[in-house]
Formats: C-alpha cells, structure tokens, sequence
C-alpha cells in the first residue's frame, strides 16, 4: 500500500473484479487509482461446478464481491463507487444501498458520519431473464456460530429428518467443536482478508463493525451453487429486527444484516437473480431470543463445547482465558436468559462464577435493561424482554438475595408496570417468517 494514501480522503471506491477457479474465489477492489486490494475465499474439496449452474454461479459471485466489498469500502467510504463490469439492475443496487446504508449504521454513529445521500451503487443495467429452478439437492446449509442460537437450529432441522451441513467460515477451534458436536457433516470455508486492509488501518482509515452476516450470507450463496445445497438456514430470532437506538431519525441496528428486512431483500433477490429453489431464510425468525434460550436449556450436550463470548472470535487481541469472558454483552444476556431455564447451580458451572452478584457488571447489565442507558451495540435480546427475564428471577427465593437481583428489586422495579413483565408472551412464536415449506416442519419442531 502506498504510504502517501490517505483512506479518509479518497474519493472513489471500485469493484475492480472477481473471479473463480479451483475452490478460491478472488475479490478485487481499489481506492482511486490505489493498489489493489485482493480477498480469497478458499472452498475446500469443491466438486467441478454442473453446467447448468454456471450462470446461477456467476451471478452469486458477483453478488459475494459487492456485498463482502462493505468490509473495504468503511475504511475510506469515498463519494463516488465505481463498477468495472458495469451498472446494476435496480432489485441489485436497492439491495446493496439497503445493506452498506444500514449495515454501516452502527459504524458510521460511532465514527460521527452520516451515510444519508452518500451511498449510490451505480444503476441502470439491465434485468436479465428470471432465474430458473435448477434442480438442487434438497439439502441445507446451517450456519454454525458457536453459541446456543444455530444448536437449537441444528436439533430442529435433525428432528425435522432433514439433511444438513454445519458450515462455518473462519478459523475457530470453538466452532470446530460445536460443529462436531451436532453430528453432521461440516463444511468449514475461509475468507482471507486483503493484507491491504490492515495497512489501510495503519494509515488512518475509518474503523468499525460492519454486517459480517450478510458477507457471510452471500459465501454461503456460493457454496450451496458449488456444493449442491438448496437452502441457507441461518438462526436469527425475531428480536434480531429490534432497533439498538434511533440517532437524528435513522434507526440503529448493529444486528441488521441479522433482522428480517435483509432476509427478505436477499431470499427475493436469490429467488429471481441466481435460482428459484435456492432459499435463504432463518429458521428461528418467528421465536424471540428467551425462547430459542428456553429450548437450548434442554440441549445439555452442548453446555460444555459452546460459547456465546465474541472476544472468543476477534481477529486481533487476547481473547477469554476459557469460553466465557464473564464480562462482556453477550455473556451478561445469555446469562440472564438462561437463568429462569437452568437450576442455578448448572448454570454457575456453565460460566465458572455467579454474574448476577458481581456489582461490578452493574453498568453491564443496566444497559441489557435499558436502564439510564441503551442497549448494547452487540447480538442481544431486547431490553424489554431482558426485564421480563430479571423480573422472573426476583421473584425466585434462590435469586433474590444476589446483588444485581436485590438492586433491579429495590430500585428498578418500583419504576416499572408489573404487568408488561411477563416471561410467557416472549416464549411463544409471533410474526412473520421467511421459512420455506419444506423446512416448515423444523420450524414446528421448535414449538
């Protein structure tokens, strides 16, 4: 990378070009007339690709290099983006000026931009013909994360009969584990992220949490064409479409790649772009977070292998000495959810110590509450239904004595209705889902 760049100051963004061969995809991308950025996302053992998916193919992978771009584009996010090959369809570009508006939400909130009125993909090309049925092999594709969310998941689809693969993209011995543990197949992708990148960050680019779910989404799309798969079932629930705030009238998601306005924009873009039977939809969408927690209490199999903790995941930096950091939102919350499900004394020796009477995560777990400030910017349930499940443990004699349970007693309950604190309306299916009918039965599974 040139030393004289300057990332924030660029003024065009490219799409340089894609490419494919022997299991390693490769995306290209530049700033202004900047060297080349090049990331490959490495298929293990691909078969030769049929004939009859080469276009289905072509079109999924141009999709993966627009959208997997996101994570380039936030280092300078220049006025103008260029695409070599040319302008896209307006389904195409709606898609991705949904996705890097919203998906760099959150980023662009922390860094003070706004990204209003600045992010236009190039449009005015031309819709091909619909995409055909190609005849895929009716087996899924599940997403393994490591936490509880994509194991309840995985036992639905295995209750349901179906075929499924556990796939997961990165290096990650936990997610190995938990992969293992389900007893499917695996499937385990690499993405390889442009060395360029980082020295961009050296040089004072702009930094931030960018829509990993929807980069991760489209190498799936590419997978299921190259492996033979015919739907994509992630494990995002219903709380995943809830606001982490509102910011000068834009809502704020940091889980927006997660939610159902994305699903939908994709499944209808795969549906008509790459194949008619190729879903894409989350098998827990219509369940709120305590109730996927609730059916991941009865999976005891799992407690020793999975972990919620992201500083288990991060690229860079020290990461938790065993599966749980005990300090973190994710930890907070999965341990709040899983309180009114577990005997407390298996839930202390899931996480090696009690979180609920440590005063020093009061500001942690305020947060998860919407307690004088907001909920946190990480993949956690509501605050409302973080209340319900605070309020079910302070009225369990074995809970109340703990210092966080004492203090939501004493001090946040008088302040709040009584009657809206329920646990049982967040543990039954409500709202809409993108589920495919054959599928249908795993999402039944769960009730």
């Amino acid at each position: 990378m040139s030393p004289s760049i300057q990332p924030r100051l660029t003024q065009v963004f490219r799409f340089v070009r894609h490419s494919y061969a022997d299991g390693v995809a490769e995306l290209v991308y530049a700033f202004d007339q900047g060297e080349e950025l090049v990331e490959r996302i490495h298929f293990p053992q691909a078969p030769a690709l049929p004939p009859a998916r080469a276009e289905a193919f072509a079109q999924a992978l141009r999709l993966l290099h627009l959208i997997a771009g996101v994570s380039y584009y936030k280092a300078g996010v220049p006025p103008r983006i260029e695409l070599q090959d040319g302008p896209l369809d307006d389904a195409t570009a709606d898609l991705l000026d949904a996705l890097y508006l919203h998906g760099l939400a959150e980023f662009a909130y922390r860094n003070g931009l706004d990204l209003r009125g600045r992010i236009a993909f190039p449009r005015g090309g031309a819709r091909g013909p619909a995409a055909p049925a190609l005849g895929l092999p009716k087996r899924t594709l599940v997403p393994i994360g490591g936490g509880k969310d994509s194991l309840v998941a995985v036992e639905a689809l295995k209750q349901a009969g179906a075929s499924a693969t556990a796939v997961w993209v990165g290096r990650s011995d936990l997610i190995a584990a938990c992969a293992a543990r389900t007893g499917l197949p695996t499937l385990n992708l690499q993405r390889e992220l442009a060395p360029g990148l980082f020295e961009l960050n050296r040089l004072g680019a702009w930094n931030g949490h960018i829509p990993v779910t929807a980069v991760n989404s489209a190498i799936l799309a590419v997978a299921a064409l190259l492996y033979g798969f015919d739907s994509i079932a992630f494990a995002n629930e219903r709380s995943a479409s809830a606001a982490t705030l509102e910011y000068d009238g834009q809502q704020i998601n940091h889980q927006w790649s997660k939610g159902l306005t994305f699903e939908s924009l994709l499944q209808d873009w795969l549906h008509s772009h790459v194949a008619s039977d190729l879903d894409y939809c989350s098998l827990l969408r219509p369940y709120a977070e305590l109730a996927i927690t609730r059916a991941f209490a009865r999976l005891t199999p799992y407690f020793e292998v999975f972990s919620s903790c992201n500083r288990n995941f991060k690229l860079l930096g020290p990461r938790p000495a065993d599966r749980w950091c005990g300090e973190c939102p994710k930890c907070h919350f999965v341990f709040l959810a899983l309180a009114p499900f577990l005997p407390k004394p298996r839930l202390l020796t899931i996480f090696g110590r009690n979180l609920l009477d440590d005063e020093a995560q009061t500001a942690g777990f305020d947060a998860l509450l919407e307690y004088r400030d907001h909920k946190p910017f990480e993949c956690v349930g509501e605050g409302a239904e973080a209340r319900a499940a605070m309020y079910a443990l302070s009225q369990r004699p074995e809970w109340q004595e703990d210092a966080l349970v004492a203090r939501f007693r004493n001090e946040i309950l008088p302040q709040l209705d009584a009657a809206q604190l329920a646990l049982e309306p967040w543990l039954q299916a409500d709202g809409e889902h993108r589920v495919p009918a054959r599928l249908l039965s795993a999402l039944q599974a769960l009730g």
